[in-house]
């Protein structure tokens, strides 16, 4: 496994395994097959709804603590933020079954978010989350929160995949020492992604799928990956990246996919502010 060192001298794998959209009652099954894949960087949030099956699965491992790296997130939270977000870092914290998280990430760029972090940055101080950061984030509202508080975001998870691969961001966070994460990187296979001819190509070059070409260029260029998958094959494949290497002119001939667009939904868009910014895990 290779690593990426975070702002705070943390060490982040730079390849783990993501549990979006995992049903609760097949998590557990799905992360034990991870940990036995080799997977030590897993991925949940509060709002998937599974944190207590990563748990489970975490506990009945046997893998000593200090090899995994743990992430969760917090949802928006209302003011008083700080009281709210320690609140909600509890509950995460006894339904993973930890006493400390490796990475937690403010999920939204909503709600009380200075007084999210300020609450954030306090658990970081006392050792309960060795790293924090944000996802979501576009860059004015990332900057603005680098600019204005004492800790730099460690990490933030964007939406990152072939047709949306944000190099730019990519620099501008480099440059702030935040360390790039990318979710959706199969982009859910929309755009016909594992047909699409080109990363077919490349992949057949080195005797792997289009899933494993798109996580070695993704990791090639630094960034953080969390495939998911409830197949232990597949997390297999996706896992065995790390003995080839992509070209300078396959990575340029990658670069000719990207959109610039996102293909799922824009943090400026009201409407979707609307909806993220009300919505409650308690409700």
């Amino acid at each position: 496994m290779q690593y990426v060192t975070l702002n705070n001298g943390v060490q982040m794998p730079i390849l783990g395994f993501g549990v979006y959209q995992i049903p609760p009652e097949q998590t557990e099954q799905a992360v034990t097959e991870a940990l036995a894949a080799g997977y030590r960087l897993l991925d949940t949030a509060a709002a998937y709804g599974n944190e207590e099956a990563v748990g489970r699965a975490i506990k009945k491992s046997g893998i000593p603590r200090e090899e995994l790296f743990v992430t969760t997130k917090l949802w928006v939270q209302d003011a008083p933020a700080e009281d709210n977000t320690r609140r909600a870092f509890e509950t995460s914290l006894t339904g993973l079954g930890l006493d400390h998280l490796d990475l937690y990430l403010m999920h939204q760029p909503f709600g009380d978010v200075y007084g999210q972090w300020r609450a954030m940055e306090a658990l970081n101080g006392e050792g309960l989350a060795k790293a924090i950061g944000v996802a979501n984030f576009y860059p004015d509202r990332l900057i603005d929160l680098v600019l204005n508080n004492e800790v730099t975001p460690a990490v933030n998870q964007i939406e990152t995949h072939p047709f949306f691969q944000r190099a730019g961001y990519q620099d501008l966070m480099r440059e702030r020492g935040v360390q790039t994460q990318s979710w959706g990187g199969f982009a859910e296979g929309k755009n016909d992604l594992f047909g699409n001819p080109l990363l077919a190509g490349i992949g057949r070059e080195y005797d792997k799928s289009v899933a494993q070409a798109v996580l070695r260029w993704l990791t090639q260029r630094g960034v953080v990956a969390i495939p998911k998958s409830v197949r232990a094959e597949r997390m297999a494949e996706n896992i065995d990246i790390f003995d080839f290497e992509l070209t300078d002119e396959q990575m340029a001939a990658i670069a000719t996919l990207d959109t610039g667009s996102t293909l799922f939904f824009d943090h400026h868009d009201p409407e979707m502010v609307d909806w993220l910014a009300k919505r409650r895990l308690d409700a």
